[in-house]
């Protein structure tokens, strides 16, 4: 291939890929990358993506071959791409398979077509204890040791394709009833797929579905469910979310108030489908303890377990699931993103990627809201700046997430936006409960107490209240569907997964012209504003480039 000045894609031998934000083709390569590459950079005209082992391996198990892959980067490339990087891919994609678990008698048996990479698994030291003795072509497993194996073969670079299946749990009759709420309703069509590929072939049953907030990833865990018809374990990331999976379950299935119950600290219900929270899980008695409630995994013959925002997965919360590898398990989740590098993980022991698509694909078929993203970039008195130069680097980003002179950009948004659903969204509570004091903001955080949050979500909802301030709880599912207008007045260190959840805030779809915007105010020459880069990273990586304005 030769130079082709139209196309915007530079590939290069490092397996970094640089895309101009500016072509006309911009769009179609980046909806394209999103199946097979990561983000790293997205400065205003050119961004870095990066093919990496586990963005392949995903691509992968989701049925993208290499040859597709490869042909997609040809198609986009501005210059040939460098001979080394179809190697490569073929190389990376080709392990995806390579490896096998499959079922032997009472054990299971690791296995490959290929018997250097056996070989090579024999020979590493960590999985040793792992493995049994030789059968035939291959080496037996323990059962119990299926997920640690895997875990830890992925850490090393070698995905194994599980094919040992699962068994069933007990068998539950329900229905999906298509009249929710007096509305008549049915699965979207990538709902449907979304079912389909979770569901359906030979590695079947375990993995994790991609849809940003607002496209129904509840739908999809529910639909998943009744399609199984199995007694069904939910984990979910509070008792806010758990009550809302409960209301769309009853809403949306022939399932009744018996067959739904609640695993909390009011209740220990233990119903045909059990909804808990991951606080619960992983709370202990005392410091060095055992996870006091883990006996629920086993307490039942669970079919399907569903992990709500699986991005979000504790880390002692692994450790159980290495154990449940006999079992269904669904991950549902806006991205795959984690900030402790635990993706290989959930890759391992959740499952692999099984389906996703682009959120501005779903924005223009109208089943998410129109979103601006806007950056506010807000200048220190010189006081503030002061007192920021003269202080370390970790205090220095504090300063500028609490900077005083984010409370008038506030003011001027909240009247820019009067009577419209509003957010504002911060890390910092004393910030927080200042501004909800300033403004008369009704404020919700964690220590709110359950039923005085639902009753102001309520109101919220049913628009008596317009604007409302809330701390991390707002980064979890809540269900907040009217809210138009997002205000982040700080962030957490970083957090890509946090941006994207807080965006989707207010991407449900609205009446109207079904539009949404979103604000981050950022301290102007700061270690915020630096920051803040990494953290618009995947909003960027799904289209939504920020306009910067400069407040007064």
């Amino acid at each position: 291939m030769t130079y082709v000045p139209d196309n915007p894609l530079i590939v290069q031998s490092d397996l970094s890929m640089l895309l101009e934000v500016q072509s006309s083709k911009y769009a179609d390569a980046r909806d394209e990358l999103l199946a097979f590459a990561e983000l790293v950079k997205s400065p205003e005209y050119v961004h870095t993506w990066r093919l990496t082992d586990l963005s392949l391996w995903n691509a992968a198990a989701a049925g993208h071959g290499a040859d597709a892959i490869i042909e997609t980067l040809h198609r986009y490339a501005k210059y040939p791409v460098p001979a080394s990087v179809p190697e490569r891919i073929r190389s990376v994609v080709s392990r995806y398979g390579a490896l096998r678990l499959v079922q032997d008698g009472e054990f299971l048996r690791l296995e490959s077509d290929r018997p250097l990479d056996l070989e090579e698994v024999r020979h590493l030291k960590p999985v040793h204890d792992l493995l049994g003795d030789d059968a035939g072509d291959g080496v037996r497993v323990h059962p119990r040791r299926r997920g640690e194996l895997k875990r830890l073969l992925v850490s090393h670079g070698h995905p194994v394709e599980d094919l040992v299946g699962y068994e069933d749990g007990d068998a539950l009759t329900m229905q999906l009833t298509h009249e929710a709420q007096d509305h008549p309703w049915s699965l979207r069509d990538y709902q449907l797929a979304a079912v389909d590929s979770f569901a359906t072939g030979p590695s079947a049953g375990s993995g994790v579905v991609v849809l940003p907030c607002g496209a129904g990833k509840t739908i999809v865990g529910i639909a998943a469910m009744v399609r199984l018809g199995m007694r069904t374990l939910i984990l979910c990331t509070g008792h806010v979310a758990l009550q809302q999976w409960k209301r769309e379950i009853l809403a949306r299935t022939t399932l009744t108030e018996d067959d739904v119950g609640e695993y909390s600290g009011r209740a220990r219900e233990l119903r045909n489908v059990t909804l808990t929270t991951y606080q619960l899980l992983t709370w202990r008695a005392e410091k060095g303890a055992e996870p006091a409630h883990f006996g629920l995994f086993s307490e039942a013959n669970w079919g399907l377990v569903i992990y709500d925002e699986v991005h979000m997965l504790p880390a002692p919360i692994f450790r159980e699931a290495a154990e449940l590898q006999a079992r269904r398990r669904l991950g549902l989740t806006a991205t795959l993103v984690r900030e402790d590098g635990m993706e290989g993980d959930v890759f391992a022991l959740i499952g692999p990627k099984r389906y996703d698509l682009p959120w501005k694909q779903l924005e223009r078929q109208g089943w998410i809201a129109t979103a601006r993203c806007i950056e506010v970039r807000v200048p220190f008195s010189d006081a503030d700046r002061l007192k920021y130069v003269r202080s370390s680097p970790r205090s220095k980003f504090l300063i500028a997430s609490k900077n005083p002179r984010k409370g008038a950009v506030l003011e001027e948004l909240l009247a820019r936006h009067k009577g419209e659903p509003t957010l504002v969204l911060g890390a910092w509570l004393d910030q927080l409960e200042f501004l909800s004091r300033r403004f008369g903001l009704p404020l919700v955080t964690g220590k709110t107490p359950a039923a005085e949050r639902l009753e102001v979500f309520d109101r919220f909802r049913s628009g008596e209240i317009s604007v409302l301030a809330l701390s991390k709880v707002g980064n979890f599912a809540i269900d907040l569907p009217s809210a138009a207008v997002a205000v982040q007045i700080s962030g957490t260190w970083g957090s890509r997964q946090e941006e994207a959840q807080r965006l989707g805030r207010v991407l449900r779809p609205k009446s109207g012209d079904n539009q949404a915007v979103f604000y981050s105010l950022v301290t102007t020459d700061s270690r915020e504003q630096e920051i803040a880069e990494r953290r618009q990273l995947f909003l960027a990586e799904q289209g939504y480039p920020y306009r910067i304005e400069s407040a007064s």
